[in-house]
Order: structure tokens, then C-alpha cells, then sequence
């Protein structure tokens, strides 16, 4: 009789594989919070859906046009996520020295991660977001310092919106600890003082939200 043949061994998934894939699941509506509040949304504000082409807008009408955009997708319209990424990816492509861009493409593509039930999507939007934001927070020691926006210096907003993308991320992925060393930065910055009352309201909520 001819042996038969030894039947296909299935991979084994590692130890870990399981526990991690529940810690996903478990910790992930967390990020259903993500949000910055900055800038606020204004009743009459177009929705992400109505946003005028940035092709053909100026740098600031097109900033201020995808800032709408991703206010309406941080206040949890999920329909304006993609929107506000493609809008701060074409800024941030047009704009490859400017940190300002990069944290909002960051914040952006780690909203992602609320639109799908799988954890290697979940992980892999998170993982993108957090590289384009760490980008971010490298250029701002080579780039000069950007133009204020509404009263707020580059800088601090760029650091509001690290550290409040990495307060709203689960525990594994090792955040909280920078998130509040950057909003700790941000208040002690000489320029903090004389940013906007409702700046200032955004980053005290954020420091809530990080506090122990």
C-alpha cells in the first residue's frame, strides 16, 4: 500500500496573537473620543461633503477649508474623515516643510481606525497617524516657526494636536506619558499667555483627559 501523505501542518499563530487581538477590541472605543476641538465648529460651517477644491484655493483658504473638514470629523462624523485626510495630504505634499500639516494628517489618518472592526486596521491607521505626527514634532526643531493662526502660534497647535491624538490612543500603544509632557510644554511656552481663551480651553481639556 502506498503511505499516505502526512497531512498539512496549519501555522500556529503566536502565544500572544489572541490576547493581543482582545486588547484591541476591548481598547479601541477609546478612540470614538478622539477629538480636538480646535478649531471649533461654528453653526453655518459647511459640511466636509460641500468643502470647495483645494486646488483651487490659496494655502490659508485651503488650511482653513480642510480644518473645517477635519473639525467635523473629530466631532465624530465619520463621513468627513477621509475628506479631511485627503485635504491635509494635499497640503502637507504642497507644504513637505510645514509641521502644521503633517499633525493634522497625522490626527487624521489615525481617525481612521474608527471606521473599521478589524485590529490590524485599527493598528495599521494608528501606526500611520502617529509617524506623519512624530514627523511633525521633529520638523518643529529645523522648520521655522510657522504663521500664528487665529491667534494661536504653529507650534502650540501642532503640539495640542500630538498630544491630544496620543491621550485618546489605547494604553499599548505607549503615548499618555509624551502626550502630557507635550501639553505640559505648551503651557509653560512664553507665547501660551496671549494664545486665544478658547485655545487655551482646548488645551485644558486635553490635560483632563491626560490626567492621571
Amino acid at each position: 500500500m502506498n503511505p499516505q501523505p502526512a497531512p498539512a501542518k496549519t501555522p500556529e499563530r503566536p502565544a500572544h496573537a489572541g490576547q493581543t487581538t482582545r486588547r484591541l477590541l476591548i481598547a479601541w472605543p477609546l478612540l470614538a473620543a478622539l477629538s480636538l476641538a480646535l478649531p471649533l465648529t461654528l453653526p453655518g460651517q459647511p459640511r466636509a461633503a460641500d468643502a470647495a477644491p483645494l486646488a483651487s484655493a490659496s494655502k490659508p483658504d485651503a488650511f482653513e477649508q480642510a480644518q473645517r473638514t477635519f473639525s467635523h470629523a473629530s466631532a465624530g462624523d465619520n463621513d468627513a474623515i477621509e475628506p479631511a485626510l485627503a485635504q491635509f495630504t494635499a497640503l502637507m505634499q504642497a507644504h513637505p516643510g510645514d509641521p502644521l500639516m503633517f499633525a493634522y494628517a497625522g490626527a487624521a489618518t489615525t481617525l481612521q481606525a474608527r471606521t473599521t472592526y478589524a485590529p490590524w486596521k485599527k493598528m495599521r491607521y494608528s501606526e500611520d497617524g502617529l509617524a506623519l505626527i512624530d514627523k511633525a514634532l521633529a520638523l518643529l526643531g529645523s522648520a521655522p516657526a510657522g504663521a500664528a493662526h487665529r491667534g494661536v502660534p504653529a507650534a502650540l497647535e501642532v503640539k495640542l494636536t500630538a498630544a491630544n491624538t496620543f491621550l485618546a490612543l489605547p494604553g499599548l500603544f505607549n503615548r499618555g506619558e509624551r502626550g502630557r509632557r507635550l501639553i505640559d510644554e505648551l503651557q509653560k511656552d512664553p507665547a501660551y499667555p496671549a494664545t486665544p481663551a478658547g485655545f487655551q480651553d482646548a488645551v485644558r481639556r486635553v490635560a483632563a483627559k491626560g490626567a492621571p
